[in-house]
């Protein structure tokens, strides 16, 4: 049997014992586990944390292989969340990983007792959605982040953190506020956001059915969605960058 103080020595060392008894009691939820939120998952796995939710309608598919994590060959056609699960408890199999086969829309949002948790990310894709996740995590009492959009960027150097409302040269902040413009109101509150000001353009277009190129983190995209190539060194980046903001707040709030 495996020690599990000894799996988080290392971080045990730099954050110290209270940090991560604080670590491994924190509720985390995270909506939305493909090229960002998978990454951001893992991390956070990794660095202790115990008590976590997953929440991902899509099943793995080819065009996922390339970015995110627990997409292989081998899991090709399985539930993501189940797939990220089983993968996560082979890091720290004592964790609780709550894998919600759902999406987050108004008819479900009900469903999610977000006050339930301590930190909640953002790493969905789908507008709507994404602006009722937003206000209602300004609602609660959990901590929020959120991922701006990941695809059609290839410089790492370029990726931030910045306010919601300071994010500059990315075109689903631009949507999201001009959307939160047009309902004239605004989140509750101020929360922090991953994006990169980079925007490139896709220099091929695939005849591959929309079902199997779509990176889904939520329902499918209507025929008319525009599906953007994506590499994991970015996307990657963005999700533990997430997971980055959640150990660093609770490094912070134990001091």
């Amino acid at each position: 049997m495996i020690d599990e103080k000894e799996i988080f020595s290392r971080a045990s060392l730099l954050l110290g014992d209270e940090v991560m008894e604080r670590m491994a009691s924190v509720r985390v939820i995270v909506f939305g586990v493909g090229g960002v939120g998978s990454w951001c998952a893992e991390s956070l796995v990794r660095s202790g944390v115990k008590h976590l939710t997953i929440v991902d309608c899509d099943r793995v598919s080819v065009s996922n292989i390339n970015r995110q994590l627990m997409a292989t060959t081998a899991t090709v056609g399985q539930l993501k969340v189940e797939a990220l699960k089983s993968h996560l408890l082979t890091i720290n199999p004592s964790a609780v990983i709550d894998a919600r086969c759902e999406v987050f829309t108004a008819e479900t949002a009900d469903d999610f007792d977000l006050d339930s948790y301590d930190y909640i990310i953002d790493a969905i894709d789908s507008l709507k959605d994404k602006v009722l996740l937003i206000e209602r995590a300004a609602e609660s009492r959990a901590k929020f982040f959120s991922s701006m959009g990941a695809a059609l960027k290839l410089d790492p150097t370029r990726i931030k953190v910045a306010e919601f409302r300071n994010v500059e040269g990315c075109p689903l902040a631009r949507a999201l506020r001009q959307r939160f413009k047009k309902m004239y109101r605004w989140p509750r509150r101020k929360f922090l956001c991953v994006y990169s000001d980079e925007l490139l353009a896709n220099k091929s277009v695939s005849d591959e059915p929309l079902e199997v190129m779509a990176d889904c983190d939520g329902p499918k995209p209507s025929a008319k969605a525009r599906i953007n190539g994506s590499l994991m060194h970015i996307t990657a980046i963005f999700g533990l960058t997430l997971a980055g903001l959640v150990i660093e707040n609770i490094n912070k709030s134990q001091h």
